[in-house]
């Protein structure tokens, strides 16, 4: 049976730590959607890794993980963090897999997303630049390449001169980029990514059919996703419950629990609406005590006081089971701490989180003021332990959205965890 774990902002809720401390007794983790430009920072036994591609359950003696057909493949960075684990003596091998039908994002891919964003000037998404738009891009007008094409040397460079040629008759000179430097480079990668990649389809089944665990780690969140998030400041897969059968092909059925992770408060990175931003001392204490900055990219998190009107349309579209509140003791010296309930526009509340941009931009949001706790919560590890402001904070968000909070974070490391 399958646990879902899906990101109910934007992203950097602190998905990983959830998927670490439940990837123990599960068989297999997999990424369903989404690229390198993930970022999942977990800290075990005092090391602290970030993943990027790889699923977080990598970390975990026994699990095997997979990389879904949904996801986008970046080679070189897949190497990259597989040479890490080996470098602190994780044992990868036989755990590692790769959909066969996966896209492989190219570095042609890399260079096509800076130039898109430098054509949006002051309109540009805030991408990573890490090239994933283009290669969901090329997915769609089935120009792309799948993982199963590398191991065909003479189709892969064909379709890679063919694409790169396109790219440059848009772009011209602008794109500095050889296509023969990369044909090269797979040329290296080909035989060493061979063992890693499987035929997903008959897997999935096999592991559904014989009750296997699997817990599924999703990347991003859901107002990033391209049909739910705040398009167009989203990123280019589907980040909600619909990836993950998509992504992985997985039963509906299998589906046992679905938990949505809430940052105790809300940030976001790059460009696109935030109704709840603070541009002000709370949001810039939010930021340094949160130490906020992108696993990916390094750049600063917006942050602002928890929204729960997105966390309800979030869980209008994930029908989460239960909710892990994270990053719970970055509140602790806050004598007082907001929380947006409503959304009003020309007079009227809004039923829902509106996808009409210049709504977003022309409305005000109400706010409930709750009692901070003043006091540490670092490491707390049982309910009883939370001070009472705190506890009343963890009720109110329950209330509003419906669904309990069953694990809440208490601090960076996986044994930093209260579970109700």
């Amino acid at each position: 049976m399958a646990t879902v774990i899906l990101g109910a902002q934007w992203g950097d809720e602190g998905k990983g730590k959830i998927v670490d401390v439940l990837s123990e007794g599960v068989q297999l983790c997999c990424r369903a959607q989404g690229g390198h430009n993930a970022g999942h920072t977990i800290v075990k036994n005092g090391t602290t890794f970030d993943v990027h591609i790889l699923p977080s359950g990598d970390l975990t003696e026994g699990c095997v993980n997979l990389i879904g057909t949904g996801c986008v493949l970046y080679v070189p960075g897949f190497f990259k963090e597989v040479e890490s684990l080996e470098k602190h003596g994780i044992d990868y091998k036989d755990r590692i897999l790769i959909s066969d039908r996966c896209h492989v994002d190219l570095d042609l891919h890399t260079k096509v997303d800076g130039l898109e964003e430098v054509e949006l000037g002051k309109a540009n998404i805030g991408t990573t630049k890490k090239g994933i738009g283009p290669t969901y891009s090329c997915k769609a007008t089935r120009s792309g390449i799948h993982v199963s094409e590398v191991f065909n040397k003479e189709l892969f460079d064909a379709k890679l001169r063919q694409l790169a040629q396109s790219y440059k008759k848009r772009y011209g000179d602008l794109l500095q980029y050889d296509s023969e430097e990369e044909i090269t480079a797979f040329n290296t990668y080909r035989e060493r990514l061979k063992p890693f990649v499987v035929d997903q389809v008959p897997l999935i089944e096999s592991v559904v059919k014989g009750k296997v665990r699997i817990l599924v780690e999703g990347s991003q969140a859901l107002m990033l996703d391209i049909d739910a998030g705040t398009y167009p400041y989203v990123t280019s897969s589907n980040t909600g419950l619909g990836g993950v059968m998509t992504g992985l092909h997985l039963s509906p059925r299998s589906i046992e629990e679905v938990i949505g992770v809430v940052k105790a408060y809300t940030t976001r990175v790059g460009s696109g609406p935030f109704p709840s931003e603070q541009l002000n001392e709370d949001g810039e204490k939010l930021q340094q005590v949160g130490r906020e900055y992108g696993v990916t990219t390094g750049r600063k998190r917006r942050c602002g006081w928890l929204d729960l009107v997105v966390v309800k349309f979030s869980n209008a579209i994930n029908w989460y089971d239960a909710l892990n509140l994270t990053k719970l003791d970055v509140l602790d010296s806050f004598k007082e701490i907001k929380v947006a309930t409503a959304y009003h526009h020309n007079g009227q509340q809004l039923p829902s989180f509106p996808a009409d941009l210049d709504i977003l931009e022309n409305m005000e949001v109400e706010y409930d003021t709750l009692p901070g706790w003043e006091s540490s919560t670092v490491g707390l590890k049982t309910w009883d332990e939370l001070p009472e402001n705190a506890k009343k904070y963890v009720h109110y968000i329950e209330e509003f959205v419906g669904v309990k909070v069953k694990y809440i974070g208490t601090g960076p490391g996986r044994e930093s965890m209260i579970v109700r």
